[in-house]
């Protein structure tokens, strides 16, 4: 199998790295990776972008999309998988799916029809305390094993037929054993704000606080629950957005007169 390995956290990244070892014990794995940290970009482009040749691929100089965009276009790779991760950090809701530059670079190849997975991990603290979290090539053992079992068998019990991709979150190894899986939805609950002092507004994702006092409002089946209680959280998940039959819309554009 031809694995294409991109992230957002950048090319030399523990959890990009960790995930070469096992995926390249099972596949042929190229990395086409940001060569800086590109968290939180979405599906942002730059237009034009330079790459630096070594041995596992190319470092680029851009955005997880380009990645994608660069390695399937320019670069002549032709794979039969994408994996984005594994991320330092959880992609978890649904309204951190259009940020996160590691699920971005998933939808990016479902375009091009490929079939992918996100892969992240949760660190049980707050927004203010990540920024301190130094992450070990052991912190990401659950997420690349859960991903190496789905690599393995997702598409030979056809999961791609009506996924896109597979979000995959996973918590820090426990003490002992593994942590099982769980197929689950990405939760809606929406805890933003934002905070004013002078001429400066700091944006507040408050989910982070409560999901670091084990205290969360996420329902059962929802990817947050799900990791926050120790498990690994594998979100079905479909690329475009859909377009909805509606029927008191129809009737507005039926009745638009601009004169």
């Amino acid at each position: 199998m031809e694995i294409l390995l991109t992230n957002d956290d950048g090319f030399d990244a523990v959890g990009i790295r960790a995930m070469y070892d096992v995926l390249s014990e099972i596949a042929d794995v190229t990395i086409v990776a940001p060569s800086v940290d590109q968290s939180a970009v979405g599906r942002q482009l730059s237009g034009e972008v330079t790459l630096r040749e070594n041995d596992s691929g190319y470092a680029v100089e851009g955005t997880p999309a380009d990645c994608v965009i660069a390695a399937i276009g320019a670069l002549d790779l032709d794979p039969d998988l994408v994996v984005a991760g594994a991320n330092r950090g959880a992609n978890l809701g649904a309204y951190v799916l259009g940020r996160s530059g590691t699920v971005s670079a998933a939808v990016e190849a479902a375009f091009f029809d490929l079939p992918a997975i996100a892969a992240s991990v949760y660190f049980p603290v707050s927004d203010v305390q990540f920024k301190d979290v130094e992450a070990e090539t052991d912190h990401f053992r659950e997420a690349t094993r859960a991903t190496r079992y789905l690599v393995e068998h997702a598409r030979n019990v056809s999961v791609f037929n009506d996924a896109d991709y597979l979000n995959i979150n996973a918590p820090v190894p426990p003490s002992e054993g593994y942590a099982p899986m769980e197929i689950t939805r990405p939760s809606h609950v929406y805890e933003m704000d934002a905070d004013r002092s002078g001429e400066t507004v700091r944006i507040n994702d408050r989910i982070w606080e409560m999901m670091a006092d084990g205290e969360i409002p996420d329902p059962v089946g929802s990817d947050r629950r799900a990791v926050l209680e120790g498990r690994v959280s594998v979100s079905p998940l479909t690329a475009p957005h859909t377009a909805l039959e509606h029927e008191a819309l129809d009737g507005l554009a039926e009745a638009y007169d601009p004169h």
